[in-house]
């Protein structure tokens, strides 16, 4: 098994409550005139009530096209990485000389080199260090990257690994786009990063790690057939597209019940088993759908939702934020489990099975 040694959220400075930045995202998004009804209606009932934004809301008008916002996404990428991996580092007792694999994530932005690449030199990590920069998993990454980084530890016991996920959403707004997706994630979706730094079998027991860093047990992948057009981009001339169908909530609730059970089913498991249940909160309608699906209690996703409210969807890091909240708090019983998960294009799941 590999351990989740440290979680560090990082977030932009420029930080707004939802009607300022409905405000300000309707001259933006709406043609001159338009009704903004439909635009209010859709911030209102996101279940956000702050979200940090890469740039100061007055400077998004000011942004020429997707050359512009992708130069922005770079500096802001590397900047949020480079504090949130020192965070989780030192958290860590750990040092940049000590990882040995650094895995990174991002859907809103591309840079070659990748942001892991030019995150070597800035925070001094060793040239012989392994990159794997992952793009387009979009919201699933944040548990995709835990479960991809776990596969590595199981054949690096004495290794230490990194996770990043860097969302700015805000920059991949369309300007002038009043379709019914732009106009939800303009309403959505904010700005973070987040870093996990994860550590094999034997170095969690040179570590000496508290109770609190739980063991990473298995992992499970789940995509759904027909559903391309569920989320994602379409990439062209003024960059990120989104594609938002009407449908996920659905595609959660028919499919992830059954899910849930038979991963914890493979491990002689049960939903009221579970003391611990870390999900992206993707927004109230996908909470909704899940806590039916899974039969769960009113109050396990209590900090998925909070994470909501008070962050907005920040795509692939979203559960990391979740998992840092989770594991600051007062852990469970030793010997309890734990269920990390996420959904995201493909359409997709990712399930992990963690033990404190």
């Amino acid at each position: 098994m590999s351990r989740i040694a440290s979680v560090a959220p990082a977030l932009p400075v420029h930080q707004y409550d939802q009607a300022s930045i409905t405000e300000a995202f309707a001259g933006l998004v709406l043609p001159e005139g338009a009704d903004r009804r439909v635009l209010e209606r859709l911030h209102a009932a996101a279940g956000v009530r702050t979200r940090h934004l890469a740039l100061p809301l007055e400077a998004y008008a000011a942004l020429d096209g997707f050359a512009a916002s992708n130069d922005v996404f770079i500096a802001t990428a590397c900047d949020l990485g480079t504090t949130a991996i020192t965070r989780a580092l030192a958290a860590a007792g750990l040092e940049a000389s000590d990882v040995d694999l650094v895995v990174s994530t991002s859907v809103t932005g591309i840079a070659a080199p990748s942001i892991d690449a030019r995150l070597v030199p800035l925070l001094g990590l060793r040239h012989d260090v392994k990159r794997l920069p992952i793009f387009g998993l979009g919201c699933v990454a944040g548990a995709a990257g835990v479960a991809r980084v776990h596969d590595y530890l199981r054949g690096d016991p004495d290794g230490v690994a990194v996770l990043l996920a860097v969302e700015l959403c805000s920059l991949t707004v369309q300007r002038d786009d009043p379709s019914m997706a732009n106009l939800v994630a303009s309403g959505l979706f904010g700005d973070g990063a987040a870093a996990v730094v994860m550590v094999g079998d034997r170095r969690a027991a040179a570590l000496d790690l508290a109770r609190s860093a739980p063991q990473v047990v298995a992992s499970r992948s789940r995509f759904y057939p027909d559903t391309e057009r569920v989320m994602g981009w379409d990439i062209g001339g003024t960059g990120f597209r989104i594609v938002l169908a009407a449908s996920v909530a659905e595609v959660v609730e028919a499919h992830i019940g059954d899910d849930i059970d038979a991963f914890l089913g493979e491990h002689d498991l049960k939903t009221e088993d579970v003391a611990r249940w870390i999900s992206h909160p993707g927004g109230p309608k996908v909470l909704d759908a899940l806590t039916r699906a899974a039969r769960l209690g009113d109050d396990a996703l209590r900090l998925s939702w909070e994470c909501l409210a008070m962050v907005g969807n920040l795509s692939s890091a979203s559960v990391l934020h979740v998992l840092a909240e989770t594991l600051a708090g007062e852990p469970p019983p030793p010997g309890s489990s734990g269920v990390l998960l996420a959904m995201g294009p493909g359409f997709c799941a990712e399930l992990v099975l963690l033990r404190w």
